[in-house]
């Protein structure tokens, strides 16, 4: 068409022919004038092309003293392949990062002040953001400063925190205990009035009373409610009694401690000033924010908070005062739900701790004796394995696995020990697997499951001889595939799926009349499938479930399936609050080992008693059956 004498012709295909040259230019090192040098990686590249895309590398081009020579703009701190991503995208208009190197194109891209690839990244993660990867997606977003996709994740986090309260990100986690302490006639403010507070007594601790946040984290701080709505420092109650651990099987009475000196240290001229009496300064730069909080239950509360600029947690639980005021002298008294013991009364000897606090362990009972492997604490993933000998009631170490592991499954097959999958704390779910032979204490390597998997539940068979892996996760996805060990040929195949994908199920055999809650298609058995975040464990004919979490605290509930009458009932409840326990049998009893008590990780363990229907944590109860 030709308007007015002029020729008007548009080549839909001119763009995308030319922009794929140049980028083949590019890769060919053709016509480039400027090198990117990205630890010890050199990328090449035209300038008029990066200056368009970047502002940074435009205003580094718009200052260079030779701009018809070479450019060499050298970065230290960047991924080579992040980079490579964004040349081609600044080439081709395609953004194209595997799911692993997105954060480190986002990462890039904020280095080179590429402000839209930062917001499509920024929106990926938020599109994969669930309750395991909630609190590392907060991590980074503070790290890169990004106040937009902070503000986004806090609002996930305000929706979904007792979700995020069980996941292993989450529980290594600095965390800040308060013991509050009310008059009869107050109540704690709403969560957001009463954190506020919070932060504002810490703050004081920090900067009046020259206090360290750490300090203040390394045991229960006691506080005062006031007639007035303030928060105070419990030091207050100087040299008085009070009544302390209301969950305890008795009353402790324990000495107050001292109040904290209102100290105002002179700091030296290389610090950041002085603290005088009349003014507090506070660092310029340092968070404190608010993100989100749960009342768990009536006195209870949970928190997640910034202190400082460091993400912590806080677990603030409200009490009746003993006395009428800070200054009045508290009387003590005993609660009607709890017996005092006699001073004069023999202590009960526990049940000898693990030397490890585990949570997600793997657990079985291997020639008489009780395996617990693997794990996490605060700190880390574990490969240590510890094996506990009930006629001596100690712990000892056996050879520690290949690989750190948690949220694993464990199994006993032919006399030699499998853990299977779960994850290593640092990367993607496990493929891997090792079996353990306790007659040389040597650990050895089986072949990889066909699908990386954590939180899958694992059984053996006798009628049939084959270990099966069910269901878990991977990349934060529900499985619902089932793989089949046989250990005469020593592969691995896949069965029939599952209907429901599903992970953190717990697992058991039976061969019975039918009635399963889940029925693999021909089986010759049929296998029961627990809720997500219960353990089992199938002993006597019957199915018990164990603890766990029931999405806003660790449970101590115990509940057994008896198959021949097709109900469900409630047995006697555990010591410990435990999620993700150890669980097995040995012998005539059931042993519920580690876990997570929502406070706390746990060493501690206990057995059940079928035939008394108790619970037991005391070596004496254990030695007498």
């Amino acid at each position: 068409m030709i308007p007015n004498g002029y020729l008007i012709f548009e080549d839909e295909s001119f763009l995308d022919s030319t922009v794929a040259k140049m980028n083949a230019l590019r890769k060919s090192g053709q016509f480039c004038d400027v090198r990117l040098q990205v630890c010890g990686h050199e990328l090449m590249a035209h300038r008029a092309v990066l200056a368009c895309c970047s502002p940074y590398l435009f205003e580094i081009f718009n200052s260079d003293l030779e701009p018809h020579g070479i450019s060499h703009v050298k970065f230290e701190d960047l991924d080579p392949e992040a980079v490579e991503v964004l040349l081609n995208y600044a080439y081709t208009a395609q953004l194209k990062a595997d799911k692993e190197l997105v954060k480190e194109v986002y990462s890039a891209a904020k280095r080179l002040k590429m402000e839209r690839v930062k917001q499509i990244c920024g929106d990926y993660l938020l599109s994969k953001m669930d309750s395991q990867n909630a609190i590392s997606y907060r991590n980074f977003a503070s790290s890169m400063g990004d106040s937009r996709l902070l503000a986004k994740i806090d609002c996930y986090i305000q929706e979904h925190l007792l979700e995020i309260s069980e996941q292993e990100d989450f529980l290594k986690l600095p965390r800040l205990k308060l013991e509050v302490m009310l008059e009869d006639h107050l109540t704690l403010p709403s969560n957001g009035k009463l954190y506020s507070k919070v932060i504002s007594w810490v703050q004081r601790s920090l900067w009046e009373n020259g206090e360290p946040l750490e300090r203040l984290m390394e045991e229960v701080q006691t506080l005062y409610y006031s007639a007035d709505h303030k928060l105070l420092d419990g030091g207050l109650l100087e040299g008085q009694a009070e009544v302390f651990g209301a969950e305890d099987d008795h009353i402790q009475f324990v000495q107050k401690k001292p109040p904290r000196e209102n100290v105002h240290r002179q700091l030296s001229s290389s610090s950041s000033g002085s603290l005088s009496p009349g003014s507090v300064k506070q660092p310029c730069k340092q968070e404190w924010k608010y993100i989100a909080s749960e009342k768990t239950t009536n006195s209870t509360y949970l928190c997640l908070a910034v202190l400082n600029g460091i993400l912590c947690v806080i677990f603030l639980h409200g009490r009746s005062s003993p006395q009428a005021s800070p200054s009045a002298t508290p009387c003590l008294q005993k609660s009607l739900s709890f017996e005092a013991k006699s001073l004069d009364e023999e202590p009960e000897r526990l049940l000898a701790p693990m030397h490890y606090a585990r949570s997600g362990l793997g657990t079985a009972a291997l020639n008489g004796r009780l395996i617990a492997a693997g794990g996490y604490n605060r700190e880390e993933c574990l490969r240590t394995v510890e094996c506990y000998d009930l006629k001596t009631d100690s712990w000892t170490f056996i050879a520690p696995m290949r690989t750190p592991r948690a949220r694993f499954q464990m199994a006993v097959l032919m006399g030699q020990l499998y853990v299977m999958g779960g994850s290593n704390g640092h990367s993607d779910e496990l493929s891997c697997g090792e079996t353990y032979n306790p007659s040389t204490d040597e650990w050895a390597q089986v072949p990889e499951l066909r699908t990386n998997r954590c939180n899958a539940g694992a059984a053996v068979c006798e009628l049939d001889g084959f270990m099966y892996v069910i269901g878990g996760a991977e990349s934060w996805n529900c499985l619902n595939s089932v793989e089949r060990y046989n250990p005469e040929n020593n592969t691995w195949t896949l069965t029939a799926p599952m209907n429901v994908a599903r992970r953190g199920a717990g697992v058991g055999i039976y061969a019975g009349p039918k009635h399963p809650m889940e029925q693999l298609k021909q089986w010759p058995y049929y296998l029961i499938l627990v809720p997500a975040q219960r353990f089992s464990s199938r002993v006597f004919g019957k199915l018990f479930v164990v603890g766990g979490f029931d999405g806003s605290h660790a449970l101590s509930c115990v509940e057994v399936y008896d198959p021949a009458r097709n109900e469900w009932r409630m047995l006697g409840s555990m010591n410990s609050a435990r999620s993700n326990a150890g669980v097995a049998v040995l012998g005539d009893l059931i042993f519920a080992v580690g876990g997570f008590d929502g406070n706390d990780f746990l060493n501690s363990m206990e057995t059940y008693d079928p035939e008394l229907d108790e619970w037991s944590a005391c070596a004496e109860a254990f030695t007498s059956t």
